[in-house]
């Protein structure tokens, strides 16, 4: 089967939703329609295949983020915490 380039991604493309994945229907061909047409399958696949990449590394640097933020969090809690008396000296 020949797989087809990913489509370019403009300013004005919008990565696939759930329900356009499970609702998406090919156009029949064939005897009797009984079959789709493999290069429109194969381009809906390179797109879904697109989008899970990106939501992949997205969903990476979250984590990463997170984990940032946990530390930073972490070390904030764990100082010291200065007295009145200190306070009162600045």
């Amino acid at each position: 089967m020949r797989r087809l380039r990913p489509a370019c991604r403009s300013g004005t493309y919008r990565p696939l939703m759930p329900s356009q994945v499970r609702t998406r229907r090919f156009t029949p061909v064939g005897f009797g329609g009984r079959g789709v047409d493999p290069d429109e399958v194969a381009q809906f696949l390179d797109q879904v295949a697109g989008d899970l990449a990106r939501a992949y590394t997205e969903l990476a640097s979250v984590r990463k983020q997170n984990a940032r933020i946990k530390d930073a969090l972490r070390r904030w809690r764990s100082r010291p915490t200065p007295t009145a008396h200190e306070l009162a000296g600045r």
